[in-house]
Order: C-alpha cells, then structure tokens, then sequence
C-alpha cells in the first residue's frame, strides 16, 4: 500500500506542471454545432449584435442561440467579412459582394463583380475587406478595389507583388507589399513609407497607432514602431516570446490591449504595455492552436476563427475558470487562502499553490484521497479527510491519532485551543497539549454521522443528519458525553440540506423553505425573507454556506445567490450571480465557495474551480430579444418564410408555425430562458425554457397575440416579442361559404317548402278522399239501410198480402160452408181482393226500390217469362218458401211446386241446377 501510495504521488508530482492560469470562460463552438467546414478566416458583427464568420463553406451567422450556414455564392472559401450597416460584405474566390436581409428574414447575396471595369485578374482571392469613409476596400493578392457607396463605381490599385494586407489606422490606409514594404496612400496616389527588410521581408498582421507612433507587427519579429521615418523594436517584456511564435492574426481591445493568434501556440494576450497576461492553447481549452482570425465584439468577448472551431473569450467576465483538464486535481469539495497559498480540498487529496502565482497546483504529500474541509484556528491550518485529522504545516501534514472520517471542525466559545471535530460516527473533542494537537476524548451517546453541526455555547450542540434530521444535544460539563438529545420531528432535513450559524442563528432549509431557531427566543420558525430567494421551480439543493466575510449563500438551479446584512440598518440584502447549475458542474449537497481576497471568492466545481468577482455590475446589464425568422412546416416538409416584421395572416390547415428567436448575448455564463403567452389560446406565461424555437400545430381559426420575453439571470430583457397573426378561417367556414351556405339554405328552403306543400296538398287530397270515401261509405250505409228499410217494406207489404189473402182464404172456406146467394157475392168479392192487381203493382214498386233492375234483367235473359212467372220469380228473389208463396198467388202448395216446375222450364235450368240460386245470381 505504502509503495503505491509513493507511485500515486510521483504520478502526481509529474504531470501537476502545466501552468495553473485562471481564464475567462471559453465557448467553444465546433463545426458540428455551426454546420460549417473546419476552418474559419474572418469575424465581424451586426449593429443586431449577431456574429458573422467567414467559413470554408460560406457565411455563418450566429444569433446567440443558433448558427446559420449561407453557402458562398460560388460555393468556394468566403476569407474576408465586414458587416457595414444593414449590409454584409463579403469576398471569396473571383468573387466579391453583399448579403442584405429580405423581408422574411433570410440572407440574400447580391454581386459586385459585375459592375467591375476592367474585369479581374486571373485566380483572384480576397482576404480583407476594410471601409474608409464612403469607400468601401476588397483586398485581394494582386489588387485593392475600391467601391464607392454613393456613386457605385469601382477604382484599384495593382501590385506586381503580393498585397498582404490593408489597414485603416486613424483615418488613414496602409498596405503591405511583400518584398517591397509599406504604402499609403495620399490624396490617391501610393507612396511607400517603410522600406526597412524587417518590415518588407516579413508579413505584417496588423499596424495600430500608438502615441502618435505606427505600431506595426510583424508574423515573425513582433512589434515595431515607427515615426520620423524611424523604425525600431518595440521593447516590451514579451518581445523575446513573439520571436519564437507565428503570429497570424491580431486585434487590439478597447483597453487598448492585445490579441495575438498564432499557428500552432495558441493565443497571446498581452497588456497595452506588452506585458503577457496569459496565454491560452488547446491544453487550456481552445478549441485549436491555430488562431486565424480574432474579433472584438460590442461586449469586449473576444472571438477566434480557428484552423478547426470558433471560440468565444469572455475577457471581460466577473468570472475565472481554472479546469482541471488532465484530472490530476479532481472534484473540488473545499478550499482556504493560509499565509498567501491557496489550498484546494478535493477527492484526490490536497493540493496548493502561491495565490498570486501560475505555478502549477501540488499535492501535499500523504493526503491523497477525499478532503472534507480545511478551517484555520490560532494560526493552524487543518484538513478534515476520510483518513482522519490532518493538522498542514509547511505544506506537509501530520495526522491526528485517532481519527477517521472527518467531516469538520468548530470552535469552542471561551475554551482556547479546544475544537469539536465532527466525523463519520459522532463527535470528539479535539485539545492542544503541550503544543501538539490530539483527540481528549469521544463524546458519547450520539454515534451518528456529524457531517454539520453548529456550537450554541460550551454545552449545546445542534446537529444536522441528513437521513435522520435535526438533533439538539447538550452536553455535561466535561464535554465527554451527552445528557440530553432532542430530536425536531417538525421540520425536514434531507441528504443535500446543511444547518449553519448565521447572525446568531441556527438554519437550516429545505424544499418548503429556510428555517431558523433564534438563540435567545430558543424557537424554530420559518424566516419569511430567506424562504422567498428559491421555490419549488428553482430549489436545488439545502446546502447553504456562511462564509467568513459573513455571507450566507444558496444555490440554486438558475443562479447563486449571497445574503449580506445592511450595516446600518442590518436589513438582509440579496444578490444574484447568474450562473446556472449546468455550467458550475458542481457537486449537488457538497456545494462550497470561499472568501478568497477583497470582492473574490472560489465556486469549487467537478474539474477545478470558478473565481467569482461580486462587485462586477453584471445585474446593471440590459438585455434584448429578437424574433429572427417565422417559418411554416408542412406535411410535405416543405418551409415556408414568413415576414417577422409584418402581422402575419396563415391559412388554416394541417402545419406548424415556427418562431426562432434569441438574445444574443456570448457570456458562457449568462444563460438566455425564455417563456411566451400566446392570447387566444393559453394566455398565462409559460415555464422559463432555454428553448429558443417554440413551434404551434395545427392551430384553429382566429386571432392571436404571440408575446415573448427572456431573461439572462433574473434580468427580464428590456424589450418583449409581439407578435399579432390571424390563421384564416377553413374554406368551408369562410364567408363566401356560409353566403353559399345561405343561398343553399334558401334554396332548400323553398324546395322543402313546396316538397311540404306538395306533401299537405296530396295529404289534404287523400284526407278529403278519405271524407269522400267516409261520406260515400256513410251514403251507401244509408242507402244499405234504405234498402234494408225498403225490404223490410216490402216483406211487411208481402207479409201483410200474404196474411189479407189467408185471412180472405179463411173467410172464403167459412162462407163456402153456407150456400146462401149473398154468400156466392161474397165469395166474388174475396177472390177479387185475392187476385187485386193494384197489390201486385204496390208490390213492383216496393220490390224494383229494394232489387233494382231484376225484374228488368230476368226480362232481358228470358223474355218469353209473363207477368205471372215474374211475379213468382221475385217471391222467390225473395227467399219465401212455396208455402208462403201460395198464399200470395192464391193457390195451393202444389201447385207451388208445379209453378217452381215450370218456370225451370222456361229459365232453362238443368235437373242439378238450383232455381232459387240461379235466381239470386241475377
């Protein structure tokens, strides 16, 4: 163990001695996230604060949120960029112009080659574009052009040499020739200014204006200035270092200090008195040691075309990052400036360094392996690690006996070289005797973890567990064990909550808020100030940390924030550091930041740390939001651009709406969200998203008002995004349609009203054959019961014939009994009453009313029948049996049946045929 102990630490020794330099942050953007090609030359920006790049494969703009690629109109290098106004020039190979925005949104390029008299010169390719007054200059190898905006005309100047460059210092232009040296022009005529061979022999990057000198630096031999026709070295600290470098592109900042790129060694960046500040390569976190191009944009970020990537430089960032690519460091869990050495306690030991040095971080030997904390008293630096107690002394350490495990250290009040040590099993009491530190004893009855704890006086300790919660313990007089332990079972405390003291309270905190028990009142109750700086939204983690400039700190999902008091008014003051919790990369529940020196403090993160500077006026920074394009989708995939600046009216259909929009703003840390309301359809504001693409499917018809607002921290952007459109009504719910509708309506109307009218006229027609058919029926039940009424007339009349003749019959037998002459008169006048013709035709009558046409239709079948066979045919019509019939025809039943004989005689009936059927057939 002990040798691999002693590998370990060579191991660390060696390769712990790359600089230890604390930069601005770095966003880097590789040619996956640009869509573009490797390599990248020229960097400019728009008034919009949008970037532009020229790329191998074309223009890229970046808004902040997301790259756009515009091929080249040619599809070749685009090596020269300036953004003039509304207008971005550009120039690549035999081809020079501008892109101006249409009125979608979209980048459109427009030609200046045409216009060009005499044509070019054969492979000409541009590398710099420069503006002077309205002239506006294209550099290429064998030419400069010149393009005025005013009268579009172009004029040039040739060289038989190679032009490497052209510069615009103070109003004035310079080029340089190689091998011949530097021209100005004046009044339009070049004049060769600088001849010396160090000028004319080597490329220049750039030439700048420096106390009434040209300062001009050279690739090769650095920097040089001139004046009265004097060139000489500028002698600075870092003259020898740029001998040793290419410097291939330069800028000078508005502090009037220094970029240099260089191929192959990285960045230079030296002070306006060419003292070298830092140096940044690719081990240190650029994206390529190759620095093509190099821009300073409207917030002082430095910007790199490299030979593969473009970086973004946030020098003048309240931050400093010092990563920790090699892994040699680790995961930083605490940190302490001693006597002018920073000290950083992490999972692989413990490491220093000089604070106001580069030196690279060592190890302390024997501390290999996870430190907790380090805390001076009395002038003694100790470290809290899992192997126990160490006490640090001229960067070595010395262990403890006795311990392991521990997670901090308090002091005692009024109890001089005496400390609590919390560890992984309880409490012990840590004593200096005879001027060596050592553990007195353990205090017992509390065996759990002690990872925070607080001392209220000599005999009270509050512990927070974070499994088990929160524990109030007082102790006997002799600190050796415990004579009470409370346990708050109101209050929660989790893994990644902390209990600290602050302005002579105890807190603690957790999701519902930050709780605190006041010394004096011995109460826990709820600070309604703490509690309002996170909610449920933003909570991250309970682990708050008073420093010891007495600032309290939280950290959050989106920021950090520090707590300070009012010195006069000791009111709480709350400040925002807007970094959020993806770019701290720290450790959730084991968050640490400490007061370094004046208004710096160390953020410990997983790979190293971030220097903060608190006085920076980041919170005073306005932002803005900018709607960059709206495109229609459709099911086809085919997009549409819509004009953002315009309200928009969309058909209604099966599409989606895009909205990109963004704040363009280049801090790595300044994290851009957004949310949006959309009236007319979900009209409260939505969740902070970093989302900068918000897209709508299938919306229905109607009105709408899109608004859109961001926020970087917790700055609102000063302006908001309102956006009014109108998705049209479906065809078939248009006006013309519902005026088709109408007509259709209308015309329905009419047909369904004659359809109903047809319908009730046929209905009224059938009713009223219905009433006729009634009526008809009714007629024929009248006329049946006539004709029932006539036959029972008739039978009452044949009846009453048929009982006059019996009664005449009787009468007639009596009297033929006597034999008196009076009685023979009688008996005349009985057989004229029996043989009365009168009755016959009564009877006619009464039997044609109640059997119509009979007696007509018998006629017509048997004409040779008399009146006498008639007669007897209607008795028989009249269903009457032979015996009621001989009354009627005064005759006896015999002869009844010799008349029935006869008559199917002369009706001609067969001897089967029935005769008084045959007679109701007629």
């Amino acid at each position: 163990m002990k040798y691999f102990n002693t590998i370990f630490y060579i191991f660390l020794f060696l390769f712990s001695f790359s600089k230890a330099q604390e930069l601005p942050p770095i966003e880097r953007f590789s040619s996956e996230d640009y869509g573009g090609g490797n390599q990248n030359w020229a960097i400019s920006q728009a008034p919009n604060k949008f970037i532009y790049v020229g790329n191998n494969d074309g223009l890229l703009e970046f808004n902040g949120a997301k790259w756009h690629l515009y091929p080249s109109p040619n599809n070749t290098i685009i090596r020269a960029v300036k953004v003039i106004g509304k207008r971005i020039y550009t120039g690549c190979y035999m081809e020079f112009g501008y892109w101006e925005r249409n009125s979608t949104g979209t980048l459109q390029y427009v030609s200046l080659v045409s216009k060009l008299k005499p044509l070019m010169v054969e492979d000409e390719h541009f590398w710099n574009i420069i503006t002077y007054e309205n002239l506006i200059l294209f550099q290429s190898f064998n030419r400069i052009y010149f393009y005025n905006t005013e009268n579009k005309e172009f004029t040039f100047i040739n060289s038989d040499k190679m032009i490497s460059k052209v510069f615009n210092v103070n109003g004035s232009i310079y080029y340089h020739v190689l091998g011949e040296g530097i021209y100005k022009i004046e009044e339009g005529i070049s004049k060769i200014i600088i001849k010396d061979a160090k000028i004319k022999d080597d490329r220049i990057a750039n030439i700048y204006m420096l106390n009434q000198e040209l300062l001009i630096q050279t690739r090769k031999t650095g920097f040089y200035t001139y004046s009265n026709q004097i060139l000489k070295e500028w002698n600075i600290a870092a003259k020898n270092v740029l001998k040793e470098v290419n410097v291939y592109s330069s800028v000078q900042l508005k502090d009037k200090s220094f970029v240099l790129g260089t191929i192959s060694n990285g960045l230079i960046y030296l002070s306006k008195d060419g003292v070298i500040q830092y140096k940044i390569n690719q081990s240190q976190g650029l994206s390529n040691n190759t620095v093509l191009s190099a821009f300073e944009d409207v917030d002082e970020n430095i910007w790199l075309g490299l030979d593969n990537g473009i970086n973004c430089i946030n020098s003048k960032s309240p931050y400093k990052i010092f990563t920790d690519d090699k892994g040699i460091i680790g995961t930083v869990y605490t940190s302490i400036v001693f006597n002018n050495v920073l000290y950083l306690g992490t999972n692989q030991g413990l490491f220093y360094k000089n604070i106001n040095s580069q030196d690279p971080f060592k190890i302390i030997k024997n501390t290999e392996g996870q430190v907790w904390c380090l805390i001076v008293y009395n002038n003694q630096l100790f470290c809290g690690h899992h192997l126990g107690l160490f006490v640090v002394k001229n960067n070595s350490v010395s262990k403890v006996q006795n311990t392991a495990g521990v997670w901090s250290f308090k002091e005692i009040p009024d109890l001089k070289n005496t400390l609590i040590v919390g560890s992984y099993d309880g409490l012990s009491v840590l004593q200096k005797v005879n001027g060596k530190w050592e553990i007195k004893n353990k205090i017992e009855g509390f065996n759990k973890s002690a990872r925070f704890f607080e001392i209220i006086n000599n005999r009270e300790i509050w512990i927070g567990h974070g499994i088990k919660g929160v524990f109030k313990l007082k102790l006997k007089d002799d600190l050796r064990t415990t004579i009470q332990i409370v346990k708050d079972s109101t209050h929660e405390i989790d893994e990644i909550s902390s209990l600290v003291k602050f302005k002579n309270r105890i807190l603690f905190s957790n999701k519902k808020g930050v709780y605190a028990y006041d010394i004096a009142s011995k109460k826990i109750q709820k600070d309604a100030v703490l509690s309002k700086i996170y909610s449920d939204s933003t909570y991250l983690s309970g682990n708050i940390v008073v420093d010891d400039s007495q600032k309290l700190w939280f950290f959050l999902k989106d920021n950090i924030k520090y707590v300070s008091s009012n010195q006069i008014s000791n009111k709480f003051i709350i400040k925002d550091i807007p970094i959020p919790v993806q770019s701290r990369k720290g450790i959730v529940g084991f968050e640490n930041i400490t007061h370094l020196t004046n208004n710096n403090y160390l953020l410990g993160t997983a790979n190293g740390y971030i220097i903060i500077d608190v006085s920076s006026k980041t919170e005073d920074k306005e932002y803005s939001i900018l709607l960059n394009e709206i495109v229609l989708n459709t099911l086809k995939d085919e997009n549409v651009s819509v004009n953002p600046h315009t309200n928009g009216v969309f058909k209604y259909g099966k599409y989606s709406i895009v909205f990109n929009y963004s704040i363009p703003e280049y801090d790595k840390y300044q994290v851009a969200q957004y949310q949006y309301k959309l009236k007319g359809n979900y009209n409260k504001w939505s969740e902070w998203s970093s989302k900068s693409e918000l897209v709508f499917e299938n919306l229905t018809y109607g009105n709408y008002n899109l608004q859109i607002r961001g926020k970087i921290g917790n700055k609102i952007t000063e302006n908001s995004i309102n956006y009014s459109f109108v998705v049209k009504r479906p065809w078939y719910l248009s006006t013309v349609a519902f005026s088709t509708y109408f007509l259709l309506f209308l015309v329905l109307s009419v047909i369904i009203h004659k359809a109903y009218k047809r319908h009730y006229k046929k209905e009224h027609i059938h009713k009223q054959l219905e009433s006729e058919q009634i009526i008809t029926q009714i007629k024929n039940e009248q006329l049946n019961q006539d004709i029932v009424n006539k036959n029972r007339e008739l039978a009452i009349s044949t009846m009453s014939i048929i009982k006059k003749n019996e009664v005449l019959n009787n009468v007639k037998k009596e009297l033929k009994s006597t034999h008196s002459s009076k009685v023979n008169n009688a008996i005349k006048l009985i057989d004229l009453n029996i043989n009365n013709t009168s009755d016959w035709k009564y009877f006619e009558k009464a039997f044609n009313n109640a059997d119509k046409d009979f007696l007509e239709k018998i006629k017509m079948l048997h004409p040779d029948l008399s009146p006498n066979d008639l007669r007897f045919c209607a008795y028989l019509r009249l269903n009457l049996t032979s015996k009621e019939i001989a009354p009627l025809l005064n005759i006896s039943i015999k002869s009844v049946e010799t008349r029935r004989y006869r008559l199917r005689k002369k009706l001609n009936l067969e001897h089967e045929d029935n005769l008084v059927s045959y007679i109701f057939e007629i």
